[in-house]
């Protein structure tokens, strides 16, 4: 349902009101002739003022375009905004008050716009920080062109933008894979268990040393990987430590938003790795719950939820036994905490039983 604007027009003083009932009331008892003409030019000024800005009020307009509803950090913003006169006479001076909870962006601006024209401009920011965001409502005031009436004009409508943490290209992070050894897709109907190599790949972030094919990668002078048959394809769940007590640093310095970036980092190297990936956080009264899955739309879930993560209250160790029965075998659990203390070492250990192989990032 789309909601009008509404409009307030304001007298800036009472003084000329006052000064047309003592003409008047002078006009009415003496009769000399200055009177009336001070009457006439008083209320003249007066009545011109407001139909003034009561044309503005019918034929003022402004219209906030923007291309997408995400980002990331360290995306540049673009707003479009068209300032719209279907009056027969100018806007001399328009102040666009552009409202948003956006940290490090102003759209404020001041503009003159032409009978029956339309004026356009963009604004352009930086996204500075994670989270969800409102554009809008914007409102618009002017005046009259002897400044005695206000015009506000507050047009209701907002978009919302929602800014995602970034994906950071990691340096060479060793994760344990799960199962037996390797990465690749199972033989359905293979009589023979033993792991055997049946392909190679581009060498990626993540891939461990010794999978290194140096054959084909001297031919190619760059390295390649050896992708197994018969090995288990291990998913990864990540599981991020949001406990609020154990943080530390603030704002973008903080463990917990490091831990967030690294998260999503981690998500889109699984993905591309070939790894269906999860994640399990506890949030400020919210627990994140996402399944292992490899696809554009488990990514863009995963990393909205954690656009939207604050620190919470629940312990790594309560989240680890929370996990636990999930967790299914050949799994790759990856868990990132600021936390140096030994208070959910019993509970990682016990994620071994399930057969998920735990690697720790500090």
């Amino acid at each position: 349902m789309k909601t009008s604007p509404t409009l307030k027009i304001k007298l800036n003083t009472g003084l000329l009101p006052v000064i047309c009932a003592i003409a008047l009331l002078l006009v009415i008892v003496d009769g000399y002739r200055g009177w009336a003409i001070l009457l006439v030019g008083m209320g003249g000024v007066w009545l011109f003022s407001y139909l003034w800005v009561r044309a503005l009020a019918q034929g003022l307009a402004i219209r906030r375009e923007m291309r997408f509803g995400w980002a990331q950090v360290g995306d540049r913003l673009e707003e479009r905004f068209t300032l719209i006169n279907r009056a027969r006479i100018p806007a001399l001076w328009v102040e666009v008050i552009g409202q948003t909870n956006m940290p490090d962006y102003w759209a404020n601006q001041v503009r003159m716009v032409e009978p029956r024209a339309e004026t356009h401009w963009a604004i352009r920011g930086l996204c500075t920080r994670r989270g969800l965001y409102t554009l809008g409502p914007t409102t618009l005031e002017t005046n009259d062109p002897f400044g005695i009436f206000t015009l506000t004009l507050h047009d209701p409508v907002a978009t919302t933008l929602m800014v995602m943490p970034p994906i950071l290209p990691l340096p060479f992070i060793q994760v344990a894979p799960g199962g037996r050894a390797g990465e690749g897709t199972p033989r359905l109907h293979a009589l023979d268990p033993t792991v055997s190599a049946s392909n190679v790949r581009e060498y990626a972030p993540g891939d461990s040393l010794r999978w290194i094919h140096w054959p084909t990668s001297a031919r190619h002078n760059e390295y390649f990987v050896r992708v197994f048959e018969g090995a288990p394809a291990g998913d990864w769940w990540v599981i991020l430590d949001l406990e609020r007590g154990v943080q530390v640093g603030e704002n973008q310095n903080a463990t917990d938003e490091h831990g967030i970036i690294l998260a999503a980092s981690l998500v889109d190297l699984g993905m591309r790795s070939g790894h269906a990936v999860g994640l399990s956080a506890h949030g400020k009264d919210q627990l994140i719950w996402h399944r292992p899955a490899m696809s554009d739309e488990a990514k863009g879930s995963i990393l909205r939820s954690l656009a939207l993560v604050e620190p919470g209250e629940v312990s790594l160790a309560k989240l680890l036994a929370y996990a636990r029965p999930q967790i299914g075998q050949n799994t790759s659990l990856i868990v990132i905490t600021p936390a140096i203390g030994g208070a959910w070492l019993a509970a990682l250990l016990a994620t071994r039983r399930t057969g998920a192989i735990p690697s720790v990032l500090l």
